[in-house]
């Protein structure tokens, strides 16, 4: 029986095209991932990336001007962790599939994911268009 290394080749070239090719997409959709938030008395909106990176702050109408600082730091920061929360979520939706089952990205960012379950991973089931 004769092998066809050259199909071989071809076929591996082809694959990794493919996972390349899926890997800029995902690295795209990342960077242009934003999520925002805005305070409960809408004196300030945050829009940030998906690593919880600050994109934009906007002060609405001016309430914000009539806060004492403390209280306008506070409203910041707590939109902050609102909108980097949102963020998270949406990271995790878009990494959910690239990950093996049973793991959670958010877990994943966290340091809280289970190694055994990292230990389960089988390579042929996460193929790009591999999985249902």
């Amino acid at each position: 029986m004769t092998v066809d290394y050259r199909r071989m080749i071809e076929e591996l070239t082809e694959e990794y095209e493919k996972a390349r090719a899926h890997t800029g997409e995902l690295r795209r959709e990342i960077s242009e991932l934003t999520a925002s938030a805005t305070a409960p008395r809408e004196t300030v909106r945050v829009t940030v990336g998906a690593q919880g990176d600050v994109r934009s702050i906007e002060f609405r109408g001016s309430a914000y001007k009539r806060m004492a600082p403390a209280e306008l730091s506070a409203a910041v920061m707590a939109t902050i962790s609102q909108a980097k929360d949102k963020a998270q979520r949406k990271l995790s939706e878009l990494m959910a599939p690239e990950l093996p089952p049973g793991v959670n990205f958010l877990d994943v960012l966290q340091g809280k994911a289970e190694l055994p379950a990292m230990a389960k991973f089988d390579p042929e089931v996460s193929k790009p268009g591999s999985r249902p």
